[in-house]
């Protein structure tokens, strides 16, 4: 459910057009040669979520977002609107139900040449559909 849930997340990022006319790439890893800004999975995890006779799974994903900015708020907009984007997944997915999205903790660091990390973790509960 890890692998369907990440490609589940990454279509529904990558089909808001206000996310996608800001992001130069929206992908499951970084990419290697795409302008800032962009959004890839850095990380994910999961563990048993089950319930009597339904297959669950806790899936944790670090969205990890590049971008440009000599200001510490100068991604704040971007970042709202990828929470945004990432709670409102819709429950039914083909082949689980997401049960909960709830986000976890952000962290955020300048690096060199004017560039900017912000990683994003969720945690998702999700079912066997």
């Amino acid at each position: 459910m890890e692998i369907a849930l990440r490609t589940a997340l990454m279509a529904w990022l990558a089909a808001d057009p206000a996310l996608s006319g800001q992001l130069n790439a929206i992908a499951e890893e970084a990419p290697s040669r795409t302008a800032l800004p962009w959004l890839a999975v850095a990380a994910s995890a999961s563990a048993d979520w089950s319930a009597k006779e339904v297959a669950g799974r806790e899936v944790r994903i670090a969205l990890e977002l590049h971008c440009r900015g000599d200001q510490p708020d100068s991604a704040g907009a971007l970042v709202a609107a990828i929470e945004a984007r990432v709670t409102a997944l819709p429950q039914a997915q083909s082949g689980f139900q997401v049960v909960t999205a709830q986000f976890l903790r952000a962290r955020a660091e300048q690096r060199a040449a004017n560039t900017r990390a912000v990683l994003l973790e969720y945690r998702f509960r999700v079912l066997a559909a």
